[in-house]
């Protein structure tokens, strides 16, 4: 298998140092990440590319891990991409501040690597499941829009069982039907009409 193959994750943290140590350590069991250490340029490189995961530190200068969080969040692009937390911080508050702006999970600081990757490995998984039954969705959306239904109350002449069409034109059933369903139809005479039509078959 394709290292690239298990998933793209950008990982943002301000120390370089940590950053690469982490991005050595997903690397080595076969994800792609990319760091960053500006919050500024993590989110316009999520933005134009987004990936499967993302590692975003809290504590950072300008701009920190809760505030992009929920930025990204509020992008119809990045809102579906999952983001867990690294953070130092272990007080409640802080946690549930980090669910309540869109992160699906938190790491503290200093990393378990063991941890890491089983939490990694557990939302690029999610992601890519979420990502497969949208396709199916829109797949079967597409395909339901193009099924042709026939519903509600369809005038018909009482007499030669013409319906009229919504433009006011009167049309033999089975041409309404066809332009109004996927049913088409094949043509014989019925018993009843082969007497009244040939009697001289008899029985």
């Amino acid at each position: 298998m394709d290292k690239k193959d298990k998933g793209n994750i950008v990982l943002i943290d301000d120390e370089v140092d940590y950053a690469n140590m982490l991005r050595i350590r997903l690397e080595s069991v076969g994800y792609n990440p990319s760091i960053f250490s500006d919050p500024l340029e993590g989110i316009m490189h999520i933005q134009k590319d987004p990936p499967d995961l993302i590692l975003l530190d809290i504590n950072m200068p300008g701009m920190d891990g809760l505030e992009m969080c929920k930025r990204l969040k509020e992008s119809e692009k990045t809102r579906d991409v999952p983001v867990i937390f690294l953070t130092a911080r272990v007080e409640s508050q802080d946690v549930v501040r980090g669910f309540e702006v869109g992160g699906v999970d938190y790491i503290t600081k200093p990393v378990n690597a063991q941890v890491l990757l089983a939490r990694v490995k557990t939302h690029v998984s999610l992601k890519k499941a979420h990502d497969e039954q949208k396709v199916l969705i829109q797949q079967l959306q597409e395909s339901l829009s193009e099924i042709k239904t026939l519903t509600g109350l369809l005038p018909m002449c009482a007499h030669c069982k013409k319906i009229r069409d919504d433009k006011g034109y009167w049309e033999k059933v089975e041409v309404y039907i066809e332009d109004h369903s996927e049913a088409e139809f094949s043509h014989g005479i019925c018993p009843d009409c082969i007497k009244k039509l040939y009697p001289e078959l008899g029985d």
